[in-house]
């Protein structure tokens, strides 16, 4: 599947207040597919999908795409203290994680509310909401566009 290859899905969109998965399952999807040109790394494609145009502005796309990278390069990223992290879960025996979250989870909630700002002040607004790539185990970041029903094909 390519960059922004638009899916349907099924559910109806209601408000603009935050939708819910029945909301969002009868309206168009845009998915934004992973990068693997650098490897398994977490990067999503900056490609500008076709189906937003008219929609969402491509700077406005193209920030939340570049600050979505940037949270998950800096939760991949090697550093003194994810590496003491990993020393000391494993002389607790693992157990340090009862009571401590890891690097890589603090970024993961770094993204969720990202997700969350963008949808409120960018995406909702304009009649598309933004799904966090977690929900869709990081494979592709989906776009709904809230305005616009699937069309049946027959």
């Amino acid at each position: 599947m390519k960059a922004g290859k638009t899916l349907p899905n099924n559910s109806a969109h209601g408000d603009m207040g935050p939708p819910r998965v029945a909301q969002t399952q009868l309206c168009m999807k845009v998915f934004v597919q992973r990068d693997y040109s650098d490897g398994t790394t977490v990067k999503f494609q900056n490609f500008f999908p076709p189906e937003l145009d008219g929609k969402l502005e491509r700077p406005l796309f193209e920030n939340t795409i570049g600050q979505l990278n940037a949270y998950f390069r800096e939760a991949e990223k090697g550093t003194c203290s994810t590496y003491c992290e990993g020393c000391m879960a494993c002389l607790t025996a693992y157990l340090m994680y009862i009571c401590a979250q890891t690097h890589y989870e603090k970024c993961l909630r770094k993204v969720a509310k990202f997700v969350q700002e963008q949808n409120e002040r960018v995406y909702k607004p304009k009649g598309l909401y933004l799904t966090n790539p977690v929900e869709r185990g990081l494979r592709v970041i989906e776009i709904s566009i809230l305005d616009q029903p699937v069309v049946s094909r027959t």
